[in-house]
């Protein structure tokens, strides 16, 4: 992230440290950082969106594993007592949000850490879980620069560029992931345009992208979801890109609720529809995007809307946090790694491995 642009989530000490976190539920009004030294602070604010964003939340799930072990007093416990510690942690942890698959990965990674070290004391093997998560967030932060530059090529020149949500430095270590791909064309001199979507129901893309493409100066225009069919027929769209939470074996990818009906649109009318996300964000292990699970969040999200009732009392509502977009509507996926297009098992498998 460039000089001017906060970081979004970092470990603040050695051990026992903090983690310091920007509350992304205050942006664009207030810019607040907190400061969170028990694990049950890192659960809230991963489940009610303080952090959010796949790679982010794997970041501050790893952090949060150390949290949860430093509360231990690990000087006087033995290997035992850390050992169950830390599986308490990440079954903890694991519960906050079910749909972004970094957390389970980045969870899994500190298991295996400790695993794989089984005669490391515990002091030791405290530091080597901080050192891990560490190696966590600045490989995010590689993965981001890397996604960047495979996909700055495809943005196109002097035209505008169509995304959902928010899949920026907000939502990783680093500057992002579809938003990375944005930066880095501005910054190679394409001279884009980014519209964005307002992103109901919780505005994140009005609330945090905009704020981040202002941020970095790149030029955006604000639209409600509705407006996007509006946009794309008067040509005012030249490609659409979004981040993902969750991508199957075959491609389909899982990304903020409305994402679908994007890429549909965008089907509809010519424009390439193109995803950017790490390779952690992959889940090989489901064939397809039908198995991915859908995490399904609080009424109030949507009946009291920013504070003011928006649905009369007594009224259903229903609100899936995310949707699957099909394989067959991605011209491509960006990742770290290199750009997976056509999108299909076999080319995933190519590429992720």
């Amino acid at each position: 992230m460039t000089a001017n642009v906060p970081r979004t989530l970092q470990w603040v000490g050695e051990i026992p440290g903090t983690l310091r976190m920007i509350d992304q539920t205050k942006l664009p009004a207030e810019f607040v950082e907190i400061d969170l030294t028990a694990v049950e602070q890192v659960w809230e604010a991963i489940k009610m969106l303080r952090v959010r964003g796949a790679p982010a939340i794997g970041v501050a799930a790893a952090y949060g594993t150390v949290i949860g072990l430093q509360e231990l007093d690990v000087a006087h416990r033995c290997r035992a007592d850390l050992d169950n510690r830390l599986a308490e942690v990440v079954e903890y942890l694991a519960s906050s949000r079910p749909t972004a698959v970094n957390l389970f990965w980045a969870l899994e990674r500190m298991s295996g850490l400790a695993r794989a070290h089984p005669d490391a004391e515990p002091v030791a093997l405290l530091a080597l879980l901080l050192e891990e998560a560490r190696a966590i967030e600045a490989e995010d932060q590689a993965m981001c620069m890397a996604m960047g530059q495979h996909g700055a090529e495809l943005m196109p020149k002097g035209g505008s560029v169509l995304t959902h949500c928010n899949a920026g430095g907000l939502a990783t270590a680093g500057a992002g992931t579809a938003l990375s791909v944005l930066f880095a064309a501005h910054a190679s001199g394409r001279n884009i345009h980014v519209y964005v979507d307002e992103t109901r129901p919780l505005l994140q893309g009005a609330r945090l992208t905009a704020w981040e493409c202002h941020q970095r100066g790149v030029p955006a225009t604000v639209i409600c979801d509705s407006m996007a069919a509006l946009v794309m027929r008067e040509e005012k769209v030249d490609a659409v890109i979004t981040g993902a939470d969750r991508i199957a074996a075959n491609g389909d990818a899982a990304n903020k609720v409305g994402t679908y009906s994007i890429a549909v649109l965008a089907k509809a009318h010519g424009i390439p529809f193109y995803v950017a996300a790490p390779s952690s964000t992959f889940d090989m292990s489901l064939p397809s995007g039908d198995l991915i699970p859908i995490e399904e969040r609080a009424r109030e999200e949507i009946a009291s809307a920013m504070g003011h009732q928006t649905v009369p009392d007594g009224v259903d509502v229903w609100n899936p946090a995310f949707d699957v977009t099909p394989a067959e509507l991605i011209r491509a996926i960006i990742t770290e790694r290199g750009v997976i297009s056509p999108v299909s098992p076999e080319t995933v498998a190519a590429i992720i491995g």
